[in-house]
């Protein structure tokens, strides 16, 4: 009986499937939560893009509106931007008079940022919009659905929140 040869990509025929001890990719939970959140993301990005928005700034106006005011590294943290992205991305706003900023009272090295008048009323004429979008996820998927997927979210964050990353756990070693 002859041997199978395998696949070769250079004369045309299809690359050999690799087997590699590990699930299937697109079962992948860091695939399957992207797929989610891009298909969620998919239904407001018209809207922000109709009031000149990006993703990363309303992720921001929506933190900052939150809130009176909060200094530039905490507002990273909470809206899950690196340093450089998010100063850019302050910059435009600030530019744009969506935002204010000024230097913390306790420390002039540190800088406070607070959404502006302008950016509640930029907020005030996108909100309408996105709760409709809300009210249509949570029509399309069950409200009952919605609000398990959310806890399970958080407990699935809070669960790994102790657990550190493989690199932190080579480091200590």
């Amino acid at each position: 009986m002859a041997k199978k040869k395998p696949a070769d990509p250079a004369n045309g025929s299809a690359p050999a499937a690799r087997q590699v001890p590990m699930r299937e990719f697109s079962r992948s939970l860091p695939m399957s939560l992207l797929r989610a959140r891009e298909a969620v993301m998919r239904q407001f990005r018209p809207s922000l893009r109709q009031n000149g928005l990006t993703e990363q700034q309303w992720r921001i106006l929506r933190a900052l509106a939150a809130i009176d005011a909060v200094e530039v590294t905490e507002l990273a943290r909470t809206a899950f931007l690196l340093g450089p992205s998010l100063s850019r991305i302050l910059r435009d706003l600030e530019a744009r008079h969506l935002i204010e900023r000024k230097t913390a009272k306790e420390d002039q090295r540190r800088s406070m940022v607070s959404i502006s008048e302008k950016g509640v009323k930029l907020m005030a004429v996108v909100a309408p919009t996105s709760e409709a979008i809300y009210a249509e996820i949570t029509r399309r998927f069950g409200a009952r659905k919605l609000t398990e997927l959310q806890e399970m979210l958080g407990e699935l964050e809070q669960c790994l929140s102790g657990l550190g990353s493989v690199d932190e756990a080579i480091a200590e070693e």
